[in-house]
């Protein structure tokens, strides 16, 4: 725990220093998130802040490795293997921010950045079986983990429309991950874990509503990268959580978010990767709620579902797929409230206009 609080606490310390340099960067290269119909913000705000927390969480990591301490014990693969597949995910979250990239482009790099990770060890080697015991993955490995990285990183980045949000998560689903590999003795995650919360705490400072940065696509990539990571290595034995289960739990309200939001727009004959304001975050606001409001509850459901993970990860295997299938039923059912809430809010609107 002192370790790990080390970690976190110097990595919150980079990104507080580093952050500021970023915003002076964005405005001097003209980097703004201008506002518009999908946003909240009224004025140009400096963007590429994920610059920041991606120096403090890869500095620090390596700085850790350099000096004495139980990181300098550390299998160097893993870390290596972030590293360089974070270098394609910077550079496309960077162009991305100034100039824009096709949705194709982007899952290119972000299945290349997926490649990198499985050949230095990341990946799904067991599946769960409910009915028995687990199940090796074998040649459907590295598509696993592949699917997985571009699943996470879209969900990051398509969550990142409202001011600390982003942030929020992944500082709480790296919590969860954090405390649940302490107890299967699993010091790679807690260390990656640490270094993830210290950052994304410390970017929050600038980025709490109403946010000074955004840490753009750079930072929503970069950070969906980290967490897919992590959760990778807490699935590389059957000691610990043997399939994707705890983590997709944990980081549950963005995956259902941006699921739910291809599907909607796959039945609308729209293209899947076109933005639009029918998120969670968007929907909470149409209800009446300050930004501030709508963060903390989606917080709140954050926690809530970090929470549920850990208890879930120290369940017996029959009831965890149980509490699994009740947490999806009371995802699907919140959606669904919220859904009709805001075309009875749109109708209602309608008429007075009439």
């Amino acid at each position: 725990m002192p370790y790990s609080l080390s970690l976190s606490l110097a990595a919150l310390a980079v990104t507080l220093l580093a952050t500021p340099a970023v915003m002076r960067l964005a405005r001097a290269i003209g980097a703004f998130d201008h506002p518009g119909p999908r946003r909240i913000h009224r004025e140009p705000v400096p963007t590429l802040g994920g610059l920041a927390f991606a120096a403090a969480v890869l500095g620090v990591a390596w700085a850790a490795r350099a000096l004495p301490g139980p990181a300098r014990e550390l299998d160097p693969r893993p870390l290596v293997g972030l590293s360089l597949a974070s270098i394609p995910i910077l550079a496309l979250g960077v162009v991305d921010d100034l100039r824009g990239v096709p949705p194709w482009a982007k899952l290119v790099i972000q299945a290349c950045a997926g490649l990198v990770l499985s050949m230095f060890g990341f990946g799904v080697p067991l599946i769960t079986n409910p009915f028995g015991g687990a199940i090796a993955s074998g040649p459907f490995n590295v598509a696993l983990t592949v699917a997985w990285v571009v699943i996470v990183i879209n969900a990051i980045n398509l969550i990142d429309g409202l001011d600390g949000l982003a942030s929020g998560a992944v500082l709480i689903a790296s919590m969860a991950l954090w405390w649940v590999s302490r107890t299967h003795g699993d010091f790679y995650v807690m260390f990656i874990g640490a270094l993830l919360a210290g950052a994304t705490l410390g970017f929050l400072r600038y980025n709490f509503p109403p946010a000074r940065v955004f840490m753009g696509d750079v930072g929503s990539h970069f950070l969906g990268l980290t967490l897919a990571a992590a959760s990778l290595l807490e699935n590389r034995k059957e000691t610990a959580a043997v399939t994707l289960l705890f983590p997709l739990v944990a980081m549950g309200l963005p995956i259902a978010d941006s699921l739910l939001a291809f599907v909607r727009r796959a039945a609308h004959g729209k293209p899947v990767f076109r933005a639009d304001s029918e998120h969670i975050h968007h929907r909470l606001l149409r209800l009446g709620m300050s930004p501030r409001g709508a963060l903390f509850v989606l917080w709140y459901l954050c926690a809530y579902m970090g929470v549920m993970a850990v208890a879930l990860a120290a369940m017996p295997r029959a009831y965890g797929w149980m509490m699994l299938g009740l947490l999806a039923m009371g995802l699907v059912l919140a959606f669904e409230v919220l859904e009709f809430i805001d075309r009875a809010l749109a109708e209602r609107e309608g008429r007075r206009r009439e």
